[in-house]
């Protein structure tokens, strides 16, 4: 799915995203800041000592859909098989940070490889419901 709005020198780091994924990035960031003061407020030490937490790698999945099948299935695919997915083309992408989904989104090709736009996230409090 080619996106004509994305300029092949925009890259996956932040730069030239669309100005509503800016302004929910910079709500997660905001976020993270108001907690580390919360931390402070209650006597956890000072704010800047966690800024190490900002290097921890996390794994994050663009899931495309999913699909059940017995194992008698499973033994009979071989090259050029097809395996129909539950989501309909078009639909949301659901998007997981460290197994846990925080935003849904779509496909885009930047610099001839495959990337997400972010669509949507999923708020603190929808988060906590699946937890």
């Amino acid at each position: 799915m080619a996106d004509e709005d994305m300029a092949p020198e925009e890259s996956l780091d932040g730069s030239g995203l669309d100005p509503e994924i800016e302004e929910g990035l910079e709500g997660v960031a905001d976020a993270a800041d108001e907690a580390i003061d919360a931390a402070d407020a209650v006597g956890h030490g000072p704010a800047r000592t966690v800024d190490f937490i900002k290097e921890v790698p996390l794994a994050v999945t663009v899931e495309v859909g999913r699909s059940r099948m017995t194992i008698q299935d499973l033994l009979q695919l071989g090259q050029g098989s097809v395996v129909e997915l539950t989501k309909l083309a078009g639909d949301p992408l659901d998007i997981f940070i460290n197994g846990k989904q925080v935003a849904y989104g779509e496909a885009v090709i930047v610099n001839e490889k495959f990337g997400i736009r972010l669509t949507e996230i999923i708020s603190p409090e929808e988060r906590l419901k699946h937890v």
